[in-house]
Formats: C-alpha cells, sequence, structure tokens
C-alpha cells in the first residue's frame, strides 16, 4: 500500500504521476465536467427544469438538450437523490414528474444492486443469440455520423445523454447481437456517472433481457433526436439503420427469487439510525459518496477523510483517465475544507486497524471491505426510499408502492 500527497492544483498531472498503470492512455480530463463540491453545487444550482420533460430527450444539437447532466455528481454523492429530488420543488408539475421519476429509477437501480449484488448482471430472459458474424468495431461503427458523434462525446466528455446511451446498447446488443455484459462493461468504463446498478439496468432493459421488449435504434429516432446529423453522414443514402431491427423472442428464465423478497432487509437497507461503537480518529470515504453531505463526514468535521484508490479493483477494471481524474478533484476541493489522506492500494490492508467512521453504501464491496476494516460508527446511507422487503422485480411496481410508502 501506498499513502500519496492529496491531489493540489492539476488533478490531471496528479493522476499522470500517482495512478500510473491504473487506466489506458494518457491521463485527461473531462472536457466538460470537473469534480468537486462546489462544482457540483454550481452545476445544481444552474439547472432549471422547465422544459425537461419535452427536451431530455434530445441528443443533439447540444443547445437544445434538456439533460441536467448532474449525473457525475450524483453518482459520486456530491449531489444526493434527496437534494436533487428537493431542487426542483415548484417547478412545473410535467417536468418535476418527469425528472423525480429519472431520479426514482436511479434510486431503483440502487435497491436492486444492494440486494442482488453480482447478481444484477444475470438475466432474466433469455439473451439473444451471440452473433458471431458482428464485432464491437461493427456495432460501434465509427463511419456513422450518429455513432462517431455520441462515441467522441462520450471520449471527450465521459458523458452521454441517455438516449445516446439506449443507442449505443441497441447498436450492440440488438442489431449486431453481441454478449451485452461486453458492452455494459466497456461504456461503464468511459462514462464518469458510470455505477455498475444503473449502467446493467438500462442495458438490460436495451437488450430486452429483463422486460422481453428490446429497443430498436433506427435511423428515424436519429433525426428527430439529432436533426441534421444524418445528412453529413457517408451512410445518409445506404444507411445501416434505416428499417426497425428485427424483433427476436426472448423466454423468461426462473428469476432470482430475491427480486420477489429480501432475506435481510436491514442488510440491504443498512442501520437506519447511526451506529457508534467507540470513538473514531478518521473518516473513511470511497467513490460512491465524495461530497461534504456524506453523513460520516457531516458528523465528524474535525476528523481527517481517507481514500483508498483499490489498485487491484482499478487494475481490473481500466477506468478512463477522465474518471480518475474526477476523483481526484472531488478530493482536492474536499482538501481545501479539512485534511485528506489518500492512498493507493487495498483498503482493507490500509485502513484494518483504524478507529474510522463511515457511511454505510448500499454496494457489495463496500460491505465485504467493512467487515474487515470494522468501522466503528456506521452512519445511515441517504436514501430517498429506504429499501424494505417487498418486491423489485418491476420498476414500475415498486415505483407505485415507493409512492405509497411501502417499499
Amino acid at each position: 500500500m501506498t499513502a500519496l500527497p492529496p491531489p493540489r492544483g492539476d488533478a490531471t498531472q496528479w493522476v499522470g504521476t500517482h495512478l500510473g498503470g491504473l487506466f489506458d492512455g494518457p491521463p485527461r480530463a473531462s472536457g466538460r465536467f470537473r469534480g468537486g463540491q462546489s462544482a457540483a453545487y454550481a452545476a445544481l444550482g444552474a439547472f432549471d427544469v422547465a422544459g425537461y420533460a419535452t427536451r431530455r430527450s434530445q441528443v443533439w444539437p447540444p443547445g437544445a438538450r434538456g439533460a441536467s447532466g448532474l449525473s457525475p455528481w450524483i453518482r459520486h454523492g456530491l449531489i444526493t437523490l434527496p437534494r436533487a429530488w428537493a431542487h426542483v420543488a415548484g417547478g412545473p408539475a410535467r417536468d418535476v414528474g418527469r425528472f423525480r421519476d429519472e431520479l426514482l429509477w436511479q434510486e431503483y437501480a440502487r435497491h436492486l444492486y444492494a440486494r442482488l449484488g453480482p447478481a444484477v448482471g444475470r438475466d432474466l430472459r433469455a439473451r439473444r443469440a451471440v452473433n458471431p458474424g458482428s464485432t464491437p468495431a461493427r456495432a460501434w461503427d465509427r463511419s456513422m455520423a450518429c455513432v462517431d458523434m455520441v462515441l467522441g462525446e462520450l471520449e471527450a466528455d465521459g458523458w452521454m445523454v441517455n438516449q445516446a446511451r439506449m443507442w449505443m446498447a441497441s447498436q450492440w446488443a440488438v442489431r449486431h447481437g453481441l454478449d451485452w455484459r461486453h458492452g455494459e462493461r466497456e461504456m461503464r468504463r468511459l462514462l464518469l456517472d458510470g455505477s455498475r446498478a444503473a449502467n446493467v439496468l438500462g442495458w438490460q432493459w436495451v437488450a430486452g433481457t429483463a422486460t422481453g421488449r428490446p429497443y430498436g435504434f433506427s435511423r428515424q429516432q436519429v433525426e428527430k433526436r439529432a436533426p441534421g446529423v444524418c445528412g453529413n453522414c457517408t451512410h445518409r443514402d445506404a444507411c445501416p439503420i434505416g428499417t426497425w431491427p428485427p424483433g427476436d423472442e426472448t423466454v423468461r428464465i426462473d428469476p432470482d427469487p430475491r427480486l420477489r423478497a429480501a432475506v435481510d432487509p436491514a442488510a440491504v437497507a443498512g442501520p437506519a439510525h447511526p451506529e457508534h461503537m467507540g470513538e473514531a480518529d478518521a473518516v473513511w470515504i470511497t467513490a460512491e459518496s465524495l461530497g461534504d453531505a456524506d453523513p460520516a463526514l457531516a458528523v465528524n468535521p474535525g476528523l481527517p477523510a481517507v481514500f483508498v484508490f483499490d489498485e487491484g479493483y482499478l487494475r481490473r477494471f481500466r477506468p478512463s483517465a477522465a474518471r480518475l481524474v474526477f476523483i481526484a478533484e472531488c478530493l482536492a476541493d474536499l482538501a481545501t475544507r479539512r485534511d485528506v489522506e489518500v492512498h493507493r492500494g487495498d483498503p482493507a490492508a490500509v485502513l484494518t486497524g483504524r478507529r474510522v467512521a463511515a457511511t454505510f453504501t448500499p454496494v457489495p464491496g463496500w460491505r465485504r471491505r467493512a467487515r474487515a476494516i470494522a468501522p466503528v460508527q456506521v452512519h445511515p446511507w441517504p436514501w430517498l426510499r429506504r429499501p424494505g422487503s417487498g418486491s423489485v422485480a418491476s420498476f414500475s411496481a415498486w415505483r407505485g408502492r415507493s409512492s405509497r410508502g411501502r417499499y
């Protein structure tokens, strides 16, 4: 394990100096997004929900979009779902409802992942047969203007509007019949906001392995959501997505029984109230919760924050350099308000034996490491809807129950 100086100044240079071998290509920052609490609150303050319902799916030009662009900060806990929910109160009812539905989708994904863990990636329906004649390069064919446009934004900024994500997932899994799990991982690797919970759920929905109804990507959608792009494409007269992709029958398979009922709801949701087993001398934070509102940070303002770049995980996953720069920027911003310790190594090896406070985090990796680290304080996760024992087999049914207070 290696102790690192906290990021200050140029976060891109810091990542290049201290995190070599954990990402591919040269270190670089997102062209659009910056990490840190001040950047998060500035973006939230600038977001006006008016028009969201009509324009959220617009892909091009950027000035016509209604998407909030808040997801990188939400993903890393600098904007909590409850805070984003409250921010739009008083806006136009249709826009507020649509935006809050998207927040509920994110919450539902977290409930699902907290309950199923790695099994969240198992299909609910039999997958399409993998097409041996296709390749990732053919699926994401950069000679297509629409594909090149959205992949270029993903590479430059680490972000795409949700509609563009659906296009690329459909190209991969529906039109070309490639294994959706491989495409999901590649997209998540490049996204600043890539979470296994939400990204896996989105890809399952597009591929049809969750609903039985694959999402078909076609030229008609490009012309509607990105007007003018097709006219500049070399394939404009012979478009490979000119017609709707053929539908495939899917066969339901036996679902994981945990979809219907949680075996231990408390283990999924974490504590409802702070658990104190002693005095802490530091606060353990992770990439899930880097903001000032992290409950363990908020109630321990005088303690240093400790962050560990998980070397083993990063070597396997190889996230984009921009994601690591974003996290470094968050840590640098936090270091202007309190002491921050940064390490590179195994979190359990770094923190076992230290008296740390932590916020319960609804991902399997956190729970596994917490068993070894044994925090002396565990604070509740800031749920939008606290998980219960009810079914999570369907988003629409879960959303209906959550609106009535039964999760």
